[in-house]
């Protein structure tokens, strides 16, 4: 069988696929010809790049498994390929961590105003360096803060793992879990805590910090209605997907003070966030990384892999 892996894969992942006894190929097909192209191919393997849309699907009845790098499936039609009997597949487990620790990155970056010291030191840390030091120096130190995960999967729990070393109180919101048990520090150690999910308008008045890891919505999670009910000074944090948070509402609570700061790793408009976010003195920005670690690409190769092999032998 002939798998196309349009958007890469590490080493780990190619290696596995070959010695399953696939034909792994590596040369990008274009999207715009993959309607012509991708019938010559048993399996294609994607990351966010590729969209395997109704229509692609409809002109490959060769087609026997699509697997997507990442936990998202958002480009793909993954009802419209199980009526044609195609196997769909991701990485759910794989870069769980890599997003929890990045949450949290943002987290220290928006206590300690590191995004704000990191734009003004070097053009004015010469001459305004003591007026830089005064101002910002009320920081916040995590320990004894709540923090507030919005959906308590994998990576919700991650995220929970992170915070629970720093001394932090978890309050959680997911309506598909009830409570997790998840370890607290290296699995050695032996040491456990449950959580216990609460109702959405606890999490929002009762949170320090709020973090979002769930999956791609219908309309925003947070909203003008959700970040009135929020603690003033409160930090909103999102590595899940864009279009979780309405991000005009979001301009709206910075600008006022309801929300102290927003660590932003996914945007609506991606690749072209908006500029007025992107200026914006108390957001913390990065460019959609939170998969993006060399542990967690290697483990996405490698669940993939595994997960494609088990796949196209009808396992």
């Amino acid at each position: 069988m002939k798998i196309l892996v349009n958007d890469g894969i590490e080493p780990i992942g190619k290696k596995l696929l070959e010695e399953a006894g696939f034909e792994v190929d590596m040369n990008k097909i274009e999207q715009s010809d993959l309607m012509t192209r991708l019938n010559e191919y048993d399996a294609i393997c994607v990351r966010s790049a590729t969209k395997v849309r109704k229509d692609l699907i409809d002109v490959c009845p060769n087609l026997k498994a699509i697997g997507r790098g990442g936990v998202g499936l958002d480009n793909i039609d993954v009802e419209h390929a199980g009526s044609k009997g195609i196997a769909v597949i991701n990485t759910p487990a794989a870069s769980s961590r890599s997003v929890g620790e990045l949450a949290m990155a943002h987290m220290l970056t928006l206590a300690r105003f590191l995004h704000q010291s990191n734009r003004e030191m070097p053009a004015n840390g010469d001459t305004k360096f003591n007026d830089l030091k005064k101002a910002y120096a009320k920081g916040y130190e995590l320990e004894g803060k709540t923090l507030g995960i919005i959906g308590l999967g994998r990576i919700g729990q991650e995220t929970a793992r992170t915070a629970l070393g720093m001394g932090m109180t978890i309050l959680a919101y997911d309506p598909y879990v009830d409570e997790a048990t998840v370890s607290v520090g290296h699995v050695s150690l032996g040491f456990k805590h449950t959580i216990r999910t609460v109702p959405m308008q606890e999490l929002l008045s009762g949170s320090d910090f709020i973090s979002l890891h769930i999956p791609s919505v219908d309309k925003p999670v947070l909203g003008r209605e959700e970040f009135s009910s929020m603690k003033d000074g409160v930090f909103v944090v999102n590595c899940s997907r864009g279009g979780t948070i309405d991000e005009d509402a979001l301009i709206e609570a910075l600008n006022s003070g309801k929300v102290a700061g927003a660590g932003l790793d996914v945007f609506e408009n991606e690749p072209t966030p908006r500029k007025d976010l992107l200026s914006h003195p108390k957001v913390s920005l990065t460019p959609h990384i939170g998969a993006s670690t060399e542990e967690a690409q290697n483990k996405i190769g490698e669940e993939l892999a595994q997960r494609m092999i088990a796949a196209l032998r009808g396992n």
